[in-house]
């Protein structure tokens, strides 16, 4: 039995306009990481994305959480993506690790900047823990998935 809340259902408390900036970030989530599995999380009023690791498993590497005003679109191990113009918000709130994007009606960030994103996102959720760790206590570069 699945006692999900439908992702409609659910965007049917926020403004239109909101309503269809949640729309249009879940398509591109779907579109950069075919992979991603979509959940509604009611109580933290996020709709979460998560990749498989596993046969059985996932791990989250992005959410987006609608407010009354603007999106916001997080990713979970934001600090281990290439940000090198620096639009990732959360550094200087002193977030451990999630970085996010805010997005209002009058805020357009191209597709393709949006995609490289959730693909890096994606690419560092899938590393093993021990991975994720060397890579943040490292100081390296984070990982890009542009790179050939």
């Amino acid at each position: 039995m699945n006692d999900e809340l439908p992702v409609d259902v659910f965007l049917d408390g926020f403004p239109p306009e909101m309503r269809a900036a949640a729309h249009e970030l879940r398509r591109i989530v779907t579109a950069a990481v075919p992979d991603a599995r979509e959940h509604v999380l009611p109580g933290w009023r996020l709709i979460r994305y998560t990749v498989p690791v596993g046969r059985r498993r996932t791990r989250m590497f992005a959410s987006i959480g609608p407010e009354a005003v603007h999106v916001h679109l997080f990713f979970e191990y934001g600090v281990l993506v290439p940000d090198p113009d620096r639009l990732l918000e959360g550094a200087h709130i002193r977030l451990k690790r999630v970085r996010f994007m805010t997005f209002t009606p009058d805020i357009n960030v191209p597709e393709p900047v949006i995609a490289d994103f959730l693909r890096a996102a994606a690419g560092v959720a899938l590393l093993p823990a021990e991975a994720r760790r060397a890579l943040a206590d490292s100081g390296a570069e984070p990982i890009s998935t542009t790179d050939a």
